[in-house]
């Protein structure tokens, strides 16, 4: 399989260069493999640590936004600025363990389905607060509850999933807290793989708790409205008599 990790970054100076060298370790033995780092406008010295460790690894491309435009839009694009057809992601805090991208390649050629088009990673151990693992598992709740993607954790920044599928999709911020249900939306299956999570040791986090949960009920209302006005139709070609 042929990956291209996308880590969308935003002032994680401190992570970068531990995160590069573990997924260089992890994807080694790939067929082919490109890790694409997007500096979101980082005002601290990330971009200058990216552009550093370039000269070590050759398979690391840097892509770097003039300003901040948040999680989504830097995972764009780096997905449009890839060239191969799978797709990996990754946070770029070093929660998510690189290690666990060939569990979920592993997964998928165990399913052996082509229409098989995500692998989400669940962090059934959560590495976080009390208070932050249980909004998120509210949140998860509602989620299914309202748009049933079978999903049990879809804020897991580690997934794998097709470029062409993704790319497919309408774009909107925040648009990867709900992939599954999109992906589903659009005729795709998704599966969930248990994956480990580390706790974070340098920085900050990016988001608080209230200002996620007020975004979270836009958006999740406005996939509910696409998700209702969405429709698969069942297609053939009619044959020449």
């Amino acid at each position: 399989m042929k990956i291209s990790v996308v880590v969308p970054v935003h002032n994680e100076t401190d992570n970068v260069g531990s995160l590069i060298a573990e997924i260089h370790q992890a994807l080694s033995s790939q067929e082919a493999y490109e890790m694409i780092f997007v500096d979101d406008g980082s005002t601290d010295d990330t971009g200058a640590k990216l552009q550093q460790a370039m000269q070590q690894y050759p398979s690391l491309r840097v892509v770097k936004h003039q300003r901040a435009c948040g999680q989504s839009r830097a995972v764009h694009t780096g997905i449009v600025a890839a060239q191969y057809p799978w797709i990996a992601t990754l946070d770029g805090d070093g929660q998510n363990d690189p290690a666990d991208i060939p569990k979920l390649v592993a997964a998928w050629h165990e399913q052996n389905d082509s229409n098989l088009w995500m692998l989400a990673g669940f962090r059934h151990q959560r590495n976080d607060t009390g208070w932050r693992k249980f909004s998120s598992k509210f949140a998860n709740g509602i989620r299914q509850a309202l748009l049933h993607d079978a999903t049990p954790d879809s804020g897991c920044g580690l997934k794998l999933f097709m470029r062409d599928k993704f790319l497919a999709l309408p774009y909107f911020d925040h648009i990867h807290r709900f992939l599954p249900a999109l992906v589903r939306m659009a005729g795709g299956q998704v599966i969930s793989v248990k994956v480990n999570h580390r706790a974070r040791h340098f920085g900050q986090s990016k988001y608080g708790t209230l200002d996620r949960a007020l975004v979270g009920i836009v958006d999740l209302a406005g996939v509910v409205w696409l998700k209702r006005r969405h429709s698969l139709p069942v297609i053939s070609e009619v044959k020449r008599g």
